[in-house]
């Protein structure tokens, strides 16, 4: 097993991002509808600078996205994990997932995000954690619903209305 993973799940294992994850991230930086909710997709040079960012957090903050993968075969399914984030002006930390079309509707971005949020507490010590989430997209605020997040507010933020959900302990 690579010794690179962070977090195991009954069905999921979640590992540091790599540069030979290039391939994996385009499956869903390429794919329109999966991207529907970021400003644009992604292109293969934009995809680079995504894994080089990933690689500078887990240097700077002890975490970032990680690589979400079936934990029997290996199969990449998205990305989900815990990023620094800027809101209203002070330091805030997110859980963000992004996950593959053909992974959609199967609960593996609950069961990922409730791990973050569990590691986010228990490992990284934080007193809280947030998502940040378009409102519009329905499917990631019942994932931040389902893992105990609650609606806070509306701020605006990358150039559009965007809603905080938080967990606090």
């Amino acid at each position: 097993m690579d010794n690179t993973f962070i977090l195991r799940t009954e069905r999921l294992t979640l590992r540091k991002m790599n540069k030979n994850d290039v391939h994996h991230l385009m499956e869903i930086f390429s794919d329109p509808e999966a991207m529907t909710y970021y400003p644009s997709t992604k292109d293969e040079s934009e995809t680079i600078k995504w894994i080089d960012w990933t690689l500078q957090n887990y240097v700077s903050y002890g975490s970032g996205l990680w690589i979400v993968e079936e934990k029997e075969t290996g199969e990449f399914l998205g990305q989900c994990g815990i990023v620094l984030q800027k809101v209203d002006g002070t330091v805030e930390m997110e859980i963000g997932y992004l996950f593959a079309r053909r992974a959609w509707g199967k609960g593996y971005a609950t069961e990922a995000a409730q791990a973050c949020k569990k590691y986010g507490l228990e490992e990284l010590g934080l007193k809280r954690i947030i998502s940040l989430i378009d409102p519009e997209n329905a499917p990631s605020i019942k994932v931040a619903e389902r893992i105990g997040m609650k609606r806070e507010k509306h701020i605006h933020k990358w150039g559009k209305d965007i809603v905080v959900y938080s967990v606090s302990l």
